[in-house]
């Protein structure tokens, strides 16, 4: 998928501005709404809920509170708004792995597909290859020829087995036909510190977990999996810039309503996430974290869901993966 700010902002602009606000007309919301996040509070699932969710709530007057529930990798949490009373007042805001699980684990406890209405993506961010200053390779062909050359010699950290930052070195490594060694750690965090550490003197992670150490030097950046290169890292060239096309894929945030959500309560969410993404601070807020405001209607939402489906089940299946759980 490729992200194209400046397309994405004019498109909304013109969609915010020229489409009233229709929250009165339907009375809604007239009381607080839960929003579920299911990964732990501090995280960039929880950081982005939480400020997308602070702007509606101060333009409708209402509580909008986030109920964290960090367990199953995500799976639990997801559940349980699809499981939710379909009136508008409890939704969910996703990840990456709302489109992996279900091809991951043997048996998950909702449909990506029929318990939920899609109402727009929020932000997203590509995945980027990294080593550790003293790797030997400049860039993504050095790197290629010298893992070849060395085929179960070197080892790649990622953010956890099943996470969207594996499955991207997963796929490369079958594009590219290399022999790495996966390591998984848990979180972003951690791999990060071990590949700083030269423990796993490469990563592929999503960038917003690697930029402040690619910022200051502690971390070489060789190429993102994003559409276009990143707006705040333009010098970090594609995949498919480095010789590898078809790599792209992001790690995204969206937002769902349990199936079966008024179409009309679905559309307000959709054009006041849209005006919360115009909005200076929200802009600024997120271009810290490392990721592009990207929103979509819940058709086009809809679509990429089905898509990413496909495309991350043909990964796991190519792979041989298995969930940790």
């Amino acid at each position: 998928m490729t992200i194209d700010r400046r397309k994405f902002l004019r498109l909304i602009g013109a969609s915010a501005a020229a489409l009233p606000s229709t929250a009165w007309a339907l009375d809604y919301p007239s009381r607080p709404i839960r929003v579920i996040v299911p990964y732990p509070a501090g995280g960039p699932n929880d950081t982005i809920a939480r400020l997308f969710t602070s702007k509606l709530s101060e333009s409708w007057r209402q509580p909008i509170y986030i109920e964290n529930i960090p367990a199953g990798a995500g799976n639990v949490g997801t559940a349980a708004a699809a499981r939710a009373p379909a009136d508008g007042y409890s939704l969910v805001v996703v990840t990456s792995s709302f489109v992996i699980n279900p091809s991951l684990y043997p048996k998950i406890a909702y449909d990506p597909i029929k318990d939920f209405a899609p109402v727009t993506m929020i932000a997203a961010a590509p995945h980027v290859l990294v080593v550790h200053p003293s790797f030997p390779a400049r860039d993504v062909k050095e790197f290629v020829g010298l893992v070849r050359a060395n085929p179960g010699k070197y080892s790649y950290a990622s953010a956890g087995t099943g996470q969207s930052s594996h499955l991207a070195g997963e796929l490369f490594k079958l594009a590219a036909g290399i022999d790495l060694v996966h390591v998984p750690f848990n979180g972003a965090a951690p791999a990060m510190t071990s590949t700083i550490g030269g423990h796993t003197p490469i990563a592929f992670i999503s960038l917003p977990g690697a930029a402040d150490h690619i910022r200051t030097g502690k971390l070489r950046a060789l190429a993102t999996t994003g559409g276009v290169r990143s707006r705040m890292h333009a010098d970090i060239p594609t995949m498919a810039e480095a010789g590898f096309p078809g790599q792209e894929s992001v790690f995204m945030q969206g937002v769902l309503c349990p199936a079966d959500t008024p179409d009309d309560i679905v559309d307000i969410w959709y054009r006041e996430l849209s005006r919360a993404a115009l909005l200076p601070e929200v802009r600024q807020r997120i271009d810290a974290l490392g990721f592009d405001p990207i929103v979509n209607s819940p058709a086009e939402f809809r679509a990429q869901i089905r898509s990413e489906l496909a495309h991350w089940s043909k990964i796991v299946r190519d792979a041989k993966i298995k969930s940790a759980e």
